[in-house]
């Protein structure tokens, strides 16, 4: 199959720093989500300013420096889908950060996991195309192995729960069939996603520091598809705590 041609060389034909210019004084961290209300939201709490531009063909992205207790931090809404997210990611290593957290949404397979709750991913299945340009051809990739019990101990010492455990990342998300799933669940995953084994990938590749979490959305594990809280404006406080806890767990991670 195509996708077992992985080639380890670092230089392609055309790479970040062809089309992206290194930025004085970028922020050596970045804190990106997927949410746009939550995006919206902690740009109205916190001081900030735009300091670049970043697009994919059809869709043009700010990236803002937010000040968040007293440290500058790159923000900006990710991209959906593996592929176009990772290139946004690679735009924003070219400008100069070295550290990059991603939290956002994900479908849960296991109806006990509370909604709008914490979820640290340990591995993730690799059923999207993105991550073998990255990584030679395996099913699964592991991460979060650095930082991972850092951020137990930062929940933990705010009395805040999580659950821990593989994710099935996919590219097709209106083909997430009943016989897929039972798979998938079969194979170990809780949850479900659309970036997070190619973000693994490419930041092994590059060689920076990066941290995934989730929190539940959606639920897969039912007769038929329940929202939850997915395409709602429901645990909005939840949401934006959520969002503050990655903000400061990132600051604490790398100061």
């Amino acid at each position: 199959m195509i996708l077992s041609q992985f080639d380890h060389q670092q230089t392609a034909i055309i790479n970040p720093g062809d089309v992206i210019q290194t930025l004085p004084d970028f922020p050596k961290t970045a804190v990106t989500c997927f949410a746009r209300g939550t995006f919206a939201r902690i740009l109205a709490e916190f001081p900030h300013r735009e300091i670049a531009k970043t697009s994919v063909a059809n869709l043009e992205i700010p990236i803002y420096e937010l000040n968040f207790q007293g440290q500058k931090i790159a923000f900006f809404n990710s991209y959906v889908g593996a592929s176009g997210c990772v290139a946004i990611l690679e735009d924003i290593i070219a400008m100069g950060a070295e550290n990059i957290l991603v939290f956002g949404t994900c479908g849960v397979l296991d109806s006990n996991i509370k909604e709008t709750s914490i979820i640290i991913p340990t591995s993730a299945i690799r059923d999207e195309g993105t991550s073998y340009h990255y990584a030679p051809p395996t099913s699964e990739i592991a991460l979060n192995h650095t930082y991972r019990k850092q951020f137990k101990q930062f929940l933990d010492a705010q009395n805040i729960s999580y659950t821990e455990g593989k994710v099935w990342t996919t590219d097709g998300i209106y083909r997430e069939t009943h016989q897929k799933t039972a798979n998938r669940k079969t194979q170990g995953a809780i949850a479900v996603d659309m970036e997070c084994s190619a973000i693994a990938a490419f930041a092994n590749f590059r060689k920076i520091n990066h941290f995934q979490f989730f929190y539940s959305a959606d639920n897969l594990d039912a007769e038929t598809w329940e929202s939850r809280t997915l395409t709602n404006d429901a645990d909005l406080e939840t949401k934006d705590r959520i969002a503050n806890i990655a903000l400061s767990f990132a600051v604490e991670l790398f100061r």
